[in-house]
């Protein structure tokens, strides 16, 4: 058996107010993509697993606006943390 390949993770933030799109604010991988996850957890953030967005996301710079043909699958992200908070944004 071959070894398991590490974790990814990338995180985003978006601020509607202030933001046209959601921007890259960490990314990595094995201990790097640990410590995002564990930090996500500490402070109550919602967690998505997608390996497929993720690979396209982590290849993003940091601070890097997400490019438009992602705005589907990270507005999807974003629509189901709204649901697991019991809010959605106002439109």
């Amino acid at each position: 058996m071959s070894p398991e390949p590490p974790k990814k993770a990338v995180a985003l933030r978006y601020d509607r107010a202030r933001e046209d799109a959601p921007r890259v604010t960490a990314s990595g991988r094995g201990r790097v993509a640990e410590n995002i996850i564990a930090a996500a957890r500490l402070h109550g953030v919602p967690l998505h697993e997608d390996a497929n967005l993720v690979e396209t996301l982590s290849a993003l710079e940091l601070d890097a606006t997400i490019p438009p043909e992602l705005y589907r699958a990270v507005a999807e992200v974003l629509a189901f943390i709204y649901r697991l908070n019991g809010r959605m944004p106002p439109r």
